[in-house]
């Protein structure tokens, strides 16, 4: 019998920090907006996980090989498309330095140990 290796998992926090820096669509924490500080602060807690499913999306394609650029656009789509936000000028920059910022983090994903725990 054949034993399926076990996948990694996204590290979460690392994915936000890249989220909320770098995307951040909605300005939830832009610098005209009335928060302000990191997604982490105890002001933003109730609404850190705002951009969780689009951005695991967007790290989960990347695992898989898509390619970059197909990554991009559905960032840009979940942004204009899905959110009914309309492109602006720097709609496509964010996306693709989410994208850039995934690839090059290689702590993003957590492998499990011996005994297929995730610590």
């Amino acid at each position: 019998m054949t034993k399926i290796s076990p996948q990694p998992r996204v590290r979460l926090s690392k994915l936000r920090d890249i989220g909320w820096e770098l995307w951040d669509p909605i300005g939830l924490l832009s610098s005209g907006s009335i928060r302000s500080g990191k997604w982490d602060d105890e002001a933003n807690r109730r609404f850190a996980d705002e951009y969780d499913n689009y951005l695991i999306s967007a790290a989960s394609q990347l695992r898989r090989g898509i390619p970059g650029a197909q990554v991009v656009e559905y960032l840009v789509e979940i942004e204009t498309q899905h959110m009914g936000l309309g492109e602006s000028p720097s709609t496509r920059e964010r996306g693709e330095a989410v994208v850039a910022a995934i690839l090059a983090d290689e702590k993003i994903w957590i492998w499990p140990d011996e005994q297929e725990r995730f610590t």
